[in-house]
């Protein structure tokens, strides 16, 4: 019995069967070509592809040879593929979400995920770092996709986040007592510095890339707090350490400013969120280099839905009106200041495949255009630390190409028209390719 053979690799098999001998050039002729790296977009141009890799990125068009295949986007904006620093692709908000702890099984989540992946994929986002999910999901879909099981993007997990009793992430928030137990290190709750180390130790254990953890209380929790700080300084300090040994970034959910200044003393890698965050937090971070991914799209969401009668609890609709509507401002300052920002939507609170709507939040509250797609491309392969595969269209890089309607430095909302979709050399969206001579 033949074995199967990934999506991946019959999506391949089918391009050459199409097109010719495996040995063809894959040459991909853009209007106008934004590399991730340049200050500048450039005219027209041509992306030479062999296999997964970009081989050349050339001034205008060059005619394809006899067994090269062309890919027509001379009248669209060519740009790498996008990354999105925080996501949570195992779910998706709506209205009376809150049941489905108890309604959906793993494999019913899982599944869901697949959908989510996608979307995802054929926005344009062909990475994505995702912190927090149910029964590891994330870490099952990104082996899946990796071994082209399954069509998504690229994921960095952090497995379940690490919260402290009744925190942000405590899994049992809002349930009966004769349910709720009293999870442990295991279930990412933590009390004390040896379950600090002990939940760490399981995510590695687990498969994770990075850790996550609920500095302060949560919007989106339901709990009363989404500001308190929920963390003491050695149990946030015990996190840190131990995931250095193992090789791990610590990202750090947190609203209130208490909450920010101890995850930034304790070493954490990055801010998310950081709604209220204040002179000395922003002094802070730039003394530890500690970046910050702002979420505003997740801020405008929710404080959008406090408003809807019905559709969120009602311990939670006072924290997402409050909360809600100030990251935008907060990542205004902060951009102002100088803090290092990197692209993050919070996608899963709000619609998967809408993430590119966080690009005219930026743009909105000050950063030029080019600085916030370089934020989802070079700026996020560096975060991630695989500049030297990703985040560019530069010769050596993988194939992660994308393709827009109109022109995103002149207005930012193109890079919600994503038409064409290629990940290491696969085409996974091409919404008007035409081949050559046809």
């Amino acid at each position: 019995m033949r074995p199967a053979r990934s999506v991946a690799a019959l999506v391949a098999a089918v391009a050459l069967w199409s097109w010719g001998g495996a040995d063809a050039a894959t040459l991909i002729h853009a209007g106008r070509l934004i590399d991730g790296l340049s200050g500048q977009a450039a005219g027209p141009s041509t992306v030479v592809v062999e296999g997964e890799r970009i081989v050349a990125v050339e001034a205008g068009h060059r005619a394809p040879g006899p067994d090269d295949r062309l890919i027509d986007l001379s009248q669209a904006t060519v740009l790498p593929g996008l990354m999105d620093m925080h996501t949570h692709v195992s779910k998706q908000h709506r209205r009376d979400a809150y049941i489905d702890r108890f309604t959906k099984t793993a494999p019913e989540v899982t599944l869901e995920a697949t959908v989510y992946a996608r979307r995802t994929l054929e926005a344009g986002f062909t990475t994505i770092r995702d912190l927090g999910d149910r029964y590891n999901v994330s870490i099952a879909l990104r082996d899946a996709i990796a071994a082209g099981k399954v069509v998504g993007p690229r994921i960095f997990t952090s497995g379940k986040s690490i919260a402290t009793t009744g925190g942000h992430a405590d899994p049992t928030n809002g349930w009966a007592e004769h349910i709720a137990g009293d999870p442990g290190p295991q279930d990412g709750v933590i009390n004390g510095v040896a379950d600090a180390r002990k939940a760490v130790r399981q995510r590695y254990k687990d498969g994770a890339d990075l850790i996550k953890v609920t500095a302060t209380g949560g919007v989106m929790s339901l709990a009363k707090s989404g500001l308190n700080a929920q963390f003491k300084d050695d149990e946030l300090k015990a996190i840190v350490d131990t995931a250095r040994d193992y090789g791990f970034h610590v990202a750090a959910h947190a609203h209130g400013a208490e909450g920010m200044k101890r995850a930034i003393e304790a070493g954490v890698y990055s801010i998310e969120h950081g709604t209220l965050m204040d002179d000395e937090v922003i002094r802070l971070m730039k003394k530890h280099g500690t970046w910050y991914v702002p979420t505003i799209y997740a801020g405008k969401f929710v404080a959008e839905k406090a408003e809807e009668p019905g559709y969120l609890p009602e311990i939670v609709r006072p924290k997402a009106a409050a909360l809600g509507p100030q990251i935008q401002d907060t990542f205004a300052k902060a951009y102002k200041a100088g803090v290092a920002i990197v692209f993050g939507t919070d996608c899963g609170v709000g619609p998967h495949g809408s993430n590119a709507r966080e690009f005219e939040y930026m743009v909105e509250a000050g950063m030029p255009p080019m600085d916030a797609i370089r934020s989802a491309t070079s700026v996020a392969s560096g975060f991630l630390g695989v500049a030297d595969r990703l985040g560019s269209l530069q010769a050596g890089k993988l194939a992660d190409i994308i393709a827009v309607d109109g022109n995103p430095l002149e207005d930012i909302s193109a890079m919600s028209k994503v038409r064409f979709v290629m990940k290491e050399g696969v085409t996974y969206r091409n919404d008007a390719w035409m081949p050559s001579g046809s």
